[in-house]
Order: structure tokens, then C-alpha cells, then sequence
């Protein structure tokens, strides 16, 4: 009965902070300290308010602990204190830093903002081994020894062979009374996904646009790995010429320089006809710019990239600009105006770190 409280205590704590944390999503979502940590790692949540214990007077007029000075109520054990600064009338502020994980938060994230779960296309063609518990053997490894099974085994036998002893309930556990689990491989099909994430970094992207391009593109990584099993993630970065660049890279450049997007989306779909089969892979590109292009030259020859190469290709194209005070802001009209019906690219418009929330909702708010 006791476990079963300390459980029912321990899942009521867990839908606390749960709640805490889907009061302060946004704020969550957008700080940059979550960068670079995945699945399974934890993240530590301010839990305000929490009250602390004090005892009082009972007031019954009984002897004992609690008789003198004082009036009915006080709160003991408050003696005179020897702390540094000023006398203050407010009460003090009691925190908690619970931990959640990564992939809690993104659960969270899914159903605080609606999202459906991920339809993926095409048909399952990761090969993944699993292994299934299939019974119980009398022999097998100690890291897999049933320890319920042994001791139950262990007891029938000394209760069997006048043994056990109610007074002294030893279970001594034999050879013969050892039990092990079973597993049996199996095949099984997971979904394949990539996701390429493209950014601008250009002159023009300042360093708050790169930060905000970031943490979006980690929560969109977060999301997606909790939607599918096997995922990889490419990252390709551009001003002027396009180069692939691994996840440090990417979460920490600061170069700048001219802009021609063409370059990225020319890469971009030169990694995916190289390396993942349409009839194989669920494919996810994502470009971040700030909406300035070199030349109108340049913006048609993105439009026919993504018309032949990239959108038959992908689940989904997502484009987000970032609002920026050196961006012409171009790019996002001219996707519009060339692909006004298309459900294949989604375009979202991000005016800073408090928009990245709506702009994943965007993206995904069609499970695509």
C-alpha cells in the first residue's frame, strides 16, 4: 500500500510540473540553454512557489512544548538571525528545479499546440532488430535472471522439503532454482525519415535571427524524433555559395556574406537524389532566411528547384523568415506568388524568438 502511495504521489508530482510547464511553453521553448541536448537527457524546470512546512502553536492550553511568550499561531524556531542586507516586508521566493526530459517537453509541445501525429508516406523500409521477451529458461546470462521467478522457485523447494521455516524465512536460492528471461530477435519495419535544415547566414542575418533560426530548428529535430524511430538529420548552410556542415557547425557559425539561395536548394536536392530514395525515405527540408535574395535571376532559379527537385520529393518544404532589420523580406512574396494553392510548402513568418512556437505550428499543424 505504501508503494502504491508513493507512486500515486510521484505521477501527481509529475502532472504538476507537466502543468508548469505547458503554463510556460513559450518561455521554454525559446530560451537557447536546451540547444544540443536529445531524447532521453534531462532539463531542469523552475517550480515557483512552493511552500514551506512550519509548525505552530496548537493554542489548547496544554503544558508542554510551545508554552511562554507568544501569541497563538506564531510560527516557532524563528530566533534571531545573523544574515547579510536589509530588512525586507516581503516574503521570500521558494524554488524548485524539477527535471523533465527532452522528450517529455516534446510530447508536451505536440498537445499544448494541437499537433496531430506524424502521417508518414510511402512504406516502412528500415530494417531495426528488436528484441521480444518470450519466457522463462532454466538457463541464460545473470543480467537476465527473473529474480521473482528464483525466489519463487527457491520457496517451493524448501517448503517442499520441510525447509522453510516460518520463524526464520530464509530463501537461500539454489542453481536449480534460477530463472532466466527468454528474448527472441525479430525484423521489425520503422519508419525512415531526414530532415535537412538549410539557414542563411548571411550579412544581413544578425546573430539574434541565427539564434531564433536555432532553437526552432532543434525543437522541429525534437518533434520529429519523437514521431519516428529512425531519423537522421543533415545541415547545409549558405550566404553566397551552399556547403554541408555537421550539427556544431550549424548551431554555432558566424559567417556572413553575400545571398543566393539557389545554392542551398541546389544541394539540398543533389543530398537527397544521391542518398535517399523517394520510395524509402519520409524527407523533410526546412529553409531559414531573412527573405533577402541576390537577384531575381537567382529567386526564379529557386522556384524552378523546388518545383522539380525538391517539393515531389519531400513530406513537406518549410520555409520560415526571420524578421530582420537588414532583409528585404522578398523571398516569402515570391514563394507565395508562384505557389499560391501548393500544400506541399508550408511558409511561416518568425518576428522573433516569441513567434517560434507559432511558427512549429505552422509547419506540422497538418501531420504531414
Amino acid at each position: 500500500m505504501a508503494i502504491q502511495n508513493v507512486e500515486k504521489d510521484h505521477s501527481r508530482f509529475r502532472q504538476i510540473i507537466k502543468g508548469a510547464v505547458r503554463k510556460n511553453l513559450r518561455k521554454y521553448i525559446s530560451q537557447g540553454q536546451i540547444l544540443g541536448k536529445e531524447g532521453n537527457k534531462t532539463v531542469a524546470i523552475p517550480m515557483p512557489q512552493i511552500e514551506i512546512p512550519r509548525f505552530k502553536f496548537s493554542g489548547d492550553g496544554e503544558s508542554g512544548v510551545g508554552q511562554g511568550d507568544g501569541e497563538e499561531g506564531d510560527a516557532i524556531g524563528e530566533g534571531e538571525g545573523g544574515g547579510q542586507g536589509q530588512a525586507g516586508d516581503k516574503e521570500g521566493e521558494h524554488t524548485l528545479e524539477a527535471e523533465i526530459s527532452v522528450d517529455e517537453l516534446a510530447e508536451i509541445l505536440g498537445e499544448e499546440l494541437d499537433l496531430p501525429k506524424i502521417k508518414p508516406k510511402g512504406s516502412a523500409s528500415l530494417q531495426v532488430v528488436k528484441h521480444k521477451t518470450t519466457g522463462i529458461a532454466k538457463v541464460g546470462p545473470e543480467s537476465l535472471r527473473h529474480f521473482k521467478r528464483s525466489y519463487r522457485e527457491a520457496l517451493k523447494r524448501q517448503i517442499a522439503s520441510g525447509m522453510y521455516d516460518p520463524k526464520n524465512p530464509t530463501i537461500v536460492i539454489t542453481r536449480d532454482d534460477k530463472r532466466y528471461r527468454s528474448f527472441k530477435a525479430e525484423m521489425s519495419q520503422e519508419s525512415n525519415a531526414v530532415i535537412i535544415y538549410m539557414m542563411d547566414v548571411s550579412g544581413s542575418m544578425g546573430e539574434e535571427q541565427k539564434q531564433v533560426v536555432r532553437i526552432e530548428s532543434f525543437w522541429i529535430d525534437t518533434w520529429l524524433r519523437h514521431n519516428y524511430k529512425g531519423i537522421q538529420s543533415r545541415y547545409i548552410i549558405h550566404d553566397a555559395r551552399a556547403r554541408e556542415v555537421d550539427r556544431n557547425t550549424f548551431f554555432r557559425t558566424k559567417e556572413s556574406g553575400g545571398t543566393m539561395i539557389s545554392s542551398a536548394y541546389s544541394l539540398c536536392a543533389e543530398i537527397i537524389e544521391n542518398e535517399y530514395p523517394l520510395e524509402d525515405w519520409n524527407i523533410y527540408p526546412f529553409h531559414f532566411s531573412d527573405g533577402d535574395n541576390w537577384s531575381s535571376d537567382d529567386t526564379e532559379k529557386c522556384m524552378a528547384l523546388l518545383k522539380d527537385k525538391l517539393l515531389p520529393a519531400a513530406n513537406m518544404f518549410g520555409y520560415g523568415q526571420v524578421r530582420s532589420p537588414y532583409g528585404s523580406g522578398q523571398f516569402i512574396k515570391d514563394l507565395r506568388k508562384h505557389f499560391p494553392d501548393s500544400e506541399e510548402i508550408i511558409l511561416s513568418e518568425i518576428p522573433d524568438r516569441d513567434g517560434i512556437v507559432n511558427s512549429i505550428r505552422d509547419f506540422f499543424k497538418k501531420g504531414k
